[in-house]
């Protein structure tokens, strides 16, 4: 396939080096003089010039290519690039920063095929490597949307249960399931979750502290730190439930359930 990707800065070149080395064709855009030498060091063919430029997207294949990916730091370049690919009937693929408001985000998603944000893709990495284990986020979809691997522990309120008798909340949706050991797959009702196994879901941000005490079994302080929620949940109140089961001969517990 053949590509052209405006911007041969950090995201851009990366991009086309990964495109490059499964054998596709790649045609970079840059303005930048210094930034153009060093994607030409590494044999990439380079178009000078601004990509907003319906000539210059001209002179880099536009009307030949399959996709574009406009991908500098500017959202005005990227997005007149992205217009003038489609005109050509390119696919789109454009690049905003995380700090714009959400709304901002959806007008353009609706213009282009793909919008994509670097700055969370790699926030999603190093959260990964800091929680560990048992919580793996896999996409944001968009602003709003996440999809994450999790894992059932045995503090899972809902550990023993089978698929069919698991009720995440209205914005949460189990994409796939495995067993501790084995491939992921489409889930069936009458499996039973146990320690080690594994769902994929695509949830709402408000939702994913509810999804994490549900099947991680985090407690409601530690799940809504990590998910970016404070709000007191249904499934709070079944953890709180589970908690309570748990301990009904304490004569006193502590406001954290004996969990820091």
């Amino acid at each position: 396939m053949r590509f052209v990707i405006i911007g041969a800065g950090r995201v851009g070149l990366r991009t086309a080096r990964v495109l490059r080395d499964e054998d596709h064709e790649v045609t970079l855009v840059e303005r930048d003089e210094p930034t153009i030498r060093r994607a030409r060091n590494q044999d990439f063919a380079v178009v000078e010039g601004d990509g907003s430029h319906e000539d210059v997207l001209e002179a880099a294949g536009v009307s030949n290519a399959d996709a574009v990916g406009a991908l500098t730091g500017d959202l005005n370049v990227n997005f007149t690039a992205c217009m003038i690919a489609n005109h050509y009937g390119c696919r789109t693929v454009m690049r905003i920063d995380e700090a714009y408001r959400e709304g901002i985000y959806r007008k353009y998603a609706d213009q282009v095929d793909e919008v994509i944000y670097p700055e969370r893709l790699g926030a999603i990495g190093a959260k990964n490597a800091l929680l560990g284990g048992t919580i793996r986020a896999i996409a944001d979809i968009a602003p709003y949307l996440q999809v994450v691997e999790l894992t059932i522990t045995d503090a899972a309120p809902v550990n023993g249960y089978t698929m069919g008798e698991l009720h995440l909340p209205a914005d949460a949706t189990v994409l796939a399931f495995g067993k501790r050991g084995a491939d992921l797959g489409i889930p069936d009702e009458d499996l039973s979750l146990e320690d080690g196994d594994r769902l994929v879901v695509l949830a709402d941000f408000d939702v994913l502290s509810e999804v994490r005490q549900l099947l991680v079994g985090e407690t409601p302080r530690k799940a809504a730190a990590n998910a970016g929620s404070d709000a007191r949940s249904g499934a709070t109140e079944l953890l709180a439930e589970h908690e309570t089961d748990d301990t009904d001969d304490a004569e006193t517990e502590s406001d954290t359930g004996g969990v820091n």
